[in-house]
């Protein structure tokens, strides 16, 4: 909500209807009819260009979907975007046959279908985007909320920031860029995404394809900053593979920020979701101290500070209370690099600056808030049924990136049980930091670099270069999901594999 407005009397309505969902069928009538969310295109301006792009509208003609407390997400998708598409409703928990990757049971949709979707979501900040044809480049995503009877009683102004990297070139021109190939080689690349695993010892799978390179190989061939690795030596770390013609906050540029009208000394919640295809930011509050109070949708243990690190598709909940009227921008900064994008918190009257889209080039992305977080609501303490290591691999040159040697699609599947506790060791032997994602569960980050923690419960971490994380969850989802790199470019070029549950039948 972008404008001033009464929040009591909201409060007081809005608790009251978010009671209704919970009701038994019979006590509430018919269900309500499914939101509509529509797969569409759009014009926007950018840098005084206009763009065609993708776009995902709600019901309420803004993007994406907000539910009440308590309601569930009864969605029809309607694909009106000219081309085949495939949402994913990314760190949400639904059957894996609602979870929109492209297993051959679950195609993408085609153009003027409609697709429904119903079960019961998790409250928190979420995002929803393309699985399809790298789509979500072209901003085929948008916000998924769902608010909780908690968050209501705070009486707090919610603001959205949503960030994306944008660039004029097709997402095809950048990936040839990137391996050295033609657009057609790398459109034939992006549709090996779309092929799933054969089954588990399956003599005809073929082996996986090696190319090339030395798994570990660091590569000098983008970009990148030093750091300081084990026993104080020092590393080159590789940073943001594709050089964008613009960073956007909630659609727009600092050139033409969103300005954001709060009330004087008014107390917002700032949900920031990194929807970035191949960018890592640090959040920067300027002269305001937030509280982060959820990551990834989960609520932690309040962490306060004024800047905090966002890898790619992970979100943060901030509470902030304003001190004072005045204007106060929100910055994402681009890590390792001095280009930015944002949006203005402004009381009335107060003085809106102009901020220039450059600024000093900020560090890589860490894990110094990683560390810091703690859940509120952990796993139970029990002990581990299987345990496995996933070793992250790749390089710059040639561009391809893996997952244990193998690259997608041929991947031999993790198999997993119903009921097992289940922990990853996540071992990156590149010099990039990866964004890992696993589709259909939450998990708990319990190690960085072999030290334990009582981390947070998450669906994205990022694992630093030659660095490890242990991430610990319940096999409580049956069905077939994706575990990958949610770096696009690195994802299409292999870093991808499978989580099957035994006795899945298709």
């Amino acid at each position: 909500m972008s404008k001033p407005f009464s929040r009591r009397r909201f409060l007081h309505t809005a608790l009251a209807a978010s009671v209704v969902p919970n009701l038994p069928d019979a006590a509430r009538g018919a269900a309500p009819a499914p939101k509509r969310l529509v797969a569409g295109t759009r014009v926007l301006e950018v840098n005084g260009r206009p763009a065609k792009v993708f776009g995902l509208t709600g019901p309420d003609g803004r993007p994406g979907i907000r539910l009440a407390a308590g309601e569930r997400f009864r969605v029809d998708l309607a694909n009106e975007s000219g081309a085949r598409t495939l949402v994913h409703w990314h760190g949400q928990l639904p059957p894996w046959t609602q979870d929109g990757f492209p297993w051959p049971q679950t195609p993408p949709i085609v153009n003027g279908a409609v697709q429904a979707y119903d079960y019961a979501p998790i409250p928190g900040t979420y995002w929803m985007h393309s699985h399809h044809d790298m789509q979500e480049q072209s901003l085929m995503t948008a916000p998924l909320i769902v608010h909780s009877t908690a968050e209501l009683r705070e009486d707090r102004q919610e603001v959205l920031l949503m960030l994306h990297d944008f660039t004029f070139r097709t997402p095809e021109e950048v990936l040839a860029g990137l391996t050295g190939t033609s657009v057609a080689a790398a459109q034939a690349m992006t549709k090996k995404t779309e092929e799933a695993p054969a089954d588990k010892g399956d003599a005809s799978v073929p082996k996986p394809r090696i190319v090339g390179m030395a798994a570990h190989a660091p590569s000098m061939a983008m970009p990148g900053m030093t750091m300081s690795g084990l026993g104080g030596t020092q590393m080159h770390m590789d940073l943001n593979d594709v050089h964008y013609d613009a960073f956007l906050a909630n659609d727009r540029t600092l050139a033409d920020p969103q300005i954001v009208r709060v009330e004087r000394g008014g107390h917002i919640r700032l949900r920031v979701i990194n929807g970035a295809s191949s960018s890592q930011f640090w959040v920067d509050l300027g002269e305001l101290v937030g509280r982060v109070v959820a990551t990834d949708g989960h609520p932690v243990h309040a962490v306060a500070g004024n800047r905090f690190p966002l890898a790619m598709t992970q979100r943060l909940d901030i509470l902030i209370d304003l001190p004072r009227a005045g204007a106060f921008p929100i910055l994402a900064r681009l890590e390792g690099d001095g280009r930015q994008t944002g949006i203005v918190l402004a009381t009335q009257g107060g003085h809106i600056p102009r901020i220039a889209e450059g600024a000093p080039a900020a560090p890589p992305v860490d894990q110094s808030l990683e560390a810091r977080l703690m859940a509120e609501e952990p796993l139970s303490q029990r002990s581990a049924d299987i345990v496995k290591t996933i070793v992250l691999g790749g390089g710059m040159k040639p561009y391809a990136w893996s997952m244990n040697g193998e690259y997608w699609p041929q991947v031999s599947p993790l198999m997993l049980t119903k009921g097992q506790r289940v922990e990853i060791d996540l071992v990156n032997r590149t010099m990039m930091a990866h964004p890992i994602h696993l589709h259909g569960h939450v998990f708990r980050v319990i190690a960085i670099d072999g030290r334990p923690i009582q981390g947070a419960v998450r669906d994205t971490v990022l694992v630093m270069p030659m660095g490890r994380v242990r991430i610990a969850f319940d096999a409580d989802n049956p069905g077939r999901w994706a575990l990958h790199c949610h770096n696009l470019y690195h994802m299409v070029t292999g870093m991808m594999t499978e989580l099957r549950y035994q006795g899945i039948i298709f």
